[in-house]
């Protein structure tokens, strides 16, 4: 306090003795105890209001002891439990957390980690995933700017999460405490299998393994890859003291349509002490997307082949020439190409009637426009015989697919007869026609929608030219025969936008997220957040069945289905609205990578503790690592000085004080008469 205050304390005391001195005791002939009573309680109550209207500042000095954090991590992965380490573990944990010296010393704080990070509330080692990188994510968020020594109790097998080596702080020591037997066991494991989830019928695809190999001796192996009991690939692996790892890299033919279950398997006439990582099972789903194109003619033409070489750049396309008459039965094809219609035609029109088959109607100067006219309603046509040519106009607002102008406005130009196209329904125009570079407003090439049914017209004969340009231009013919792919492909589609669109995978590893998500749209095709989701799923062999609720996410609705037991299941999407039902089924694979593992990875935790100035100790070299961190003088603990100053309109309990003085006051005088 300055002497202001100080004066002003002074000048309060006197004030509240003489008032009190003044009312009770001056001139007063009898001072019995009621009186001095009276006058003290006076005194309590006009000094506090003065010591109120003063409001010094009051100064306390506290001093505060902070130690060095010292977090305990113990892995909860079931890795642990598979090593028949988690006693081991339990009992070197507990004499970390537990010994008064540290505690003295540090600030002891225990967490856990399997795929998250946690606090040490419940260790039962049944993780399904072990992410030591995110320990390291996490103490650097928690000990920001701080000076710690971290001990990691684990078997440094991690099984997802980026490496976690460097991912410590290096200016922060890890004492690793590796847990499991660090004998070394002979052990053959699948360390990884690379595949794509899916690939094309009749096609190859690629599986690529990494193998490894723990032990002090040359050995042969034999790899498989089967499906069933059919062996797709066999070959004999040598490993040695010097080759501890391989890679094998097979092409498998897609001969079968659907979801194809495989195994990849390595053995050897040797013992293991773990044959469960010898093995992996993966799925390939064959898609069959081979596209059955009719290309109908009655007469020969450049363009029959250009087209057919152009179409079948693609692999899954298959092309096939044919008179009118040649045409058994239209549902063999999923496209059909109608170049230069005439009456020969009439049977094709009419079965493609009830077919519904999606159509691509090219014209030229022999064309039959009366039979056109009779036999489709997207267009009527007024032609006369004077053959045009015509210049394509790339239409950059065209929606249906993305296309970019290959140059449309450069190629030669289409012969057709002159005369008008009149539009009798929606179309949509990708190129429109050009006389002369005077615009027509004519189409040139343009497709149209009626209840499902595609159509597309091209209006000119003589395409084959602008394949011919496009190699010219760029010394191949990618360009062009992109573009007729993505005219196919869209014929060949038939999906109408569903209200209820539902994604998800046809297999999942056990113990990975399963996630189902989902969208509603209502009908403008607006996403519908107020929809209501639910899915069923059953389990297509034990047939229990569980009920979830999707819940609302900002783009779309989820389930987490995870916990489910290996095999298959069906399940169903509903919208208890509209009732709207989506069903399909996956299938959830038998792999647990927790089970992979024979060894800690004791050089993994050694070269983290080398990172980080660190050491690297056994579960048996507890007591020798307690002994290192209590002897280590860079973590002392800090002493702080804290004066905290407040002003004294903030003790409440001094208001109290005065309430009670005035109020005892009244009540003694009220007793007594003297009121």
């Amino acid at each position: 306090m300055n002497t202001t205050t100080i004066l002003l304390l002074l000048a309060s005391l006197l004030i509240a003795v003489g008032i009190s001195f003044y009312q009770y005791l001056y001139k007063v002939k009898s001072r019995s105890k009621v009186i001095l009573l009276l006058a003290f309680l006076r005194f309590i109550a006009v000094f506090g209001l003065l010591l109120l209207l003063i409001n010094p500042i009051i100064s306390r000095k506290t001093i505060e002891t902070i130690k060095t954090p010292l977090p305990i991590i113990i892995d909860n992965s079931a890795s642990i439990l598979n090593l028949k380490a988690d006693k081991e573990a339990i009992a070197v944990f507990n004499k970390l957390k537990d010994n008064t010296a540290l505690a003295a010393k540090f600030d002891v704080q225990t967490y856990q980690f399997d795929a998250d990070f946690l606090p040490s509330d419940t260790i039962d080692f049944k993780g399904k995933q072990t992410n030591i990188d995110v320990v390291a994510k996490n103490l650097k968020t928690i000990y920001k700017n701080q000076h710690f020594p971290t001990v990691l109790l684990s078997d440094g097998n991690q099984t997802s999460g980026e490496d976690y080596v460097f991912g410590f702080n290096p200016d922060n020591k890890v004492y690793p405490v590796v847990l499991g037997d660090t004998i070394t066991y002979l052990d053959l494991r699948i360390a990884q299998l690379n595949v794509n989830k899916y690939a094309f019928h009749k096609n190859k695809y690629p599986v690529e393994v990494f193998l490894n190999y723990s032990g002090t001796k040359s050995i042969n192996t034999t790899f498989k890859i089967a499906q069933g009991n059919v062996v797709l690939n066999e070959q004999t692996i040598s490993f040695s003291p010097n080759k501890k790892s391989a890679t094998v890299t097979v092409l498998l033919p897609a001969d079968k349509v659907g979801l194809q279950i495989l195994k990849a398997s390595i053995s050897s006439k040797e013992q293991e002490k773990n044959v469960y990582n010898n093995t992996k099972n993966f799925a390939v789903e064959v898609l069959d997307q081979k596209t059955e194109i009719g290309l109908i003619s009655s007469m020969a033409h450049p363009d029959l082949g250009a087209i057919k070489r152009s179409i079948e750049s693609n692999a899954q396309r298959k092309v096939t020439i044919l008179k009118p008459n040649q045409v058994k039965l239209l549902t063999d094809y999923n496209v059909l190409i109608l170049y230069q219609p005439n009456a020969a035609f009439k049977a094709i029109f009419d079965q493609n009637a009830t077919a519904k088959i999606n159509t691509w109607i090219i014209t030229g100067n022999d064309t039959d426009y009366t039979f056109l006219n009779q036999n489709q309603n997207n267009f009527t046509f007024k032609m006369s015989g004077q053959k045009e040519d015509y210049l394509g106009k790339f239409n950059s607002q065209f929606n249906l697919f993305a296309l970019d102008n290959i140059g449309f406005d450069k190629f030669p130009p289409l012969e057709n007869p002159f005369g008008t196209i009149t539009a009798t329904g929606n179309i949509n125009t990708l190129l429109s026609s050009t006389i002369r570079n005077i615009d027509t407003n004519l189409p040139l090439l343009t497709f149209s929608e009626n209840q499902g049914r595609r159509t597309a017209y091209l209006f000119g004969e003589n395409i084959w030219k602008w394949r011919a340009d496009n190699y010219v231009a760029k010394k191949n013919f990618i360009d062009f025969d992109l573009f007729l792919d993505k005219t196919i492909q869209y014929l060949a589609s038939n999906n109408a936008r569903k209200s209820l669109v539902v994604t998800h995978e046809r297999f999942y590893n056990s113990g990975e997220n399963i996630e189902i998500t989902a969208q509603y749209f209502n009908k403008n095709y607006e996403l519908d957040e107020k929809a209501r989701l639910t899915i069923t799923v059953t389990n297509t062999k034990t047939k229990q069945v569980k009920n979830y609720d999707l819940l609302k996410s900002s783009t779309s609705f989820q389930a987490n289905l995870d916990g489910l037991a290996p095999g298959n299941y069906s399940f169903t999407v509903k919208e208890l609205n509209s009732n709207s039902v989506y069903s399909s089924n996956f299938e959830v694979l038998d792999f647990d990578i927790e089970k992979q593992f024979v060894n800690p990875d004791w050089n993994k935790l050694n070269q983290l503790s080398i990172q980080t100035h660190g050491k690297t100790f056994l579960s048996n070299q507890v007591e020798t690592l307690i002994q290192q961190l209590l002897a280590d003088d860079s973590y002392k603990a800090i002493q702080k000085t804290l004066i905290k100053k407040s002003p004294l309109i903030d003790w409440i309990w001094l208001l109290v004080v005065i309430a009670i003085a005035l109020a005892s006051e009244w009540f003694i005088r009220k007793y007594n008469g003297l009121i």
